[in-house]
């Protein structure tokens, strides 16, 4: 099992950056992907960023003003979020998927953090 912790939303005017945090407890060693998404009101989950084994991978709408990256002591993601835009105004879920014991595949969510950006 592992458990994921975001932290570092808030509010923020337009233009300003924000720094979000995942922290994953647990069995993490299997981790090998990490991914946030983002829920705005009334909108579907869309894919922010995700970082695998092989690379880095952006939504369009983030391209050029997010970064994704990850520590491995401890075992977190970071996402790194500059020239936030109002329409960046989002509840952030950090995923992260792996192999557990027995390489049984497994993915864990955690609760989300807020994100608000004023005009």
């Amino acid at each position: 099992q592992v458990q994921l912790v975001e932290s570092g939303g808030g509010l923020v005017q337009a233009g300003g950056s924000l720094r979000l945090s995942c922290v994953a407890s647990g069995d993490t060693l299997g981790i090998n992907t990490f991914a946030w998404y983002r829920q705005g009101s009334g909108k579907q989950r869309e894919l922010v960023a995700d970082i695998t084994p092989s690379g880095t991978h952006y939504g369009d709408s983030v391209k050029g003003r997010f970064t994704i990256s990850r520590d491995n002591a401890p075992v977190t993601a970071f996402l790194q979020m500059n020239g936030l835009k109002p329409e960046d105004t989002a509840v952030y879920y950090c995923k992260a998927e792996g192999l557990g014991r027995q390489l049984t595949p497994f993915f864990s969510w955690g609760r989300g953090t807020q994100v608000t950006v004023s005009s």
